[in-house]
């Protein structure tokens, strides 16, 4: 898998997008013990909503708009949600910002297992909870050390909602262990085809203004300096 940041065809037509394309891609596997997800989302009480295959968060009148693509599976995902993306907290809150999340799930057909479809029905059942910016971090924080490690089975995603309050109840826990937005994880793959995306973590901003460079993703001081550069702080 490479590690790099590129401007895609269709991103250039945009302007220049910030992509990176970390993991790339058109039974347990020994998940370690559940532990406290590092840091928090710092994001409990802001609006979240399910707009079609997307997941939003923020005030639907934000002036601006991250559009963040990310399959739970992949470590560089992980590295950009305890990274930069933390740069995206306070400008959420004060309703400067809203992030769109298009939550795919390829690393299960190129690695095996059904690890990403499974996090992504929990992650898209935490909607219904209110809890999703928790429980997003939270999967994250739980990812297995090696991507081809398929960790997130229905027990193991009930586990992590342990550590977030407010989250486990009958209509959560049954939504997780039935798979009750497969069809939803199906559209959100789609929906992250159509847009052209070929790897993730991709992150855009207002449709691909923002400059940076791969390092910017992983740092949140430097994604916070792109931010700026797009108008957004």
């Amino acid at each position: 898998m490479k590690r790099g940041a590129v401007l895609t065809a269709s991103a250039v037509a945009l302007g220049a997008a910030l992509v990176l394309s970390g993991c790339a891609g058109a039974g347990d596997g020994g998940a370690a013990a559940v532990r406290e997800a590092s840091g928090t989302p710092g994001l409990s009480g802001v609006r979240t909503e399910v707009r079609g295959a997307t997941i939003v968060v923020g005030r639907p009148d934000a002036p601006h708009t991250v559009q963040v693509y990310e399959d739970p599976r992949c470590p560089y995902c992980k590295d950009f949600e305890q990274g930069g993306a933390r740069a995206l907290t306070e400008p959420v809150r004060a309703g400067k910002v809203k992030v769109e999340y298009t939550i795919a799930s390829f690393l299960d057909a190129r690695l095996g297992g059904s690890g990403s479809v499974n996090a992504a029905n929990a992650l898209r059942s935490s909607v219904d909870a209110g809890r999703f910016p928790a429980f997003h971090a939270a999967v994250f924080a739980h990812q297995a050390d090696d991507e081809r490690q398929d960790v997130y089975t229905a027990p193991y995603l009930l586990k992590i909602a342990d550590k977030v309050g407010k989250l486990r109840g009958p209509a959560f826990d049954s939504a997780v262990r039935e798979g009750r937005y497969r069809a939803w994880v199906a559209d959100a793959m789609t929906a992250f085809r159509d847009d052209g995306v070929q790897g993730t973590p991709t992150v855009r901003v207002d449709g691909g203004k923002a400059g940076g460079d791969e390092a910017d993703l992983y740092h949140a001081a430097s994604f916070a300096a792109v931010l700026r550069t797009a108008g957004i702080s």
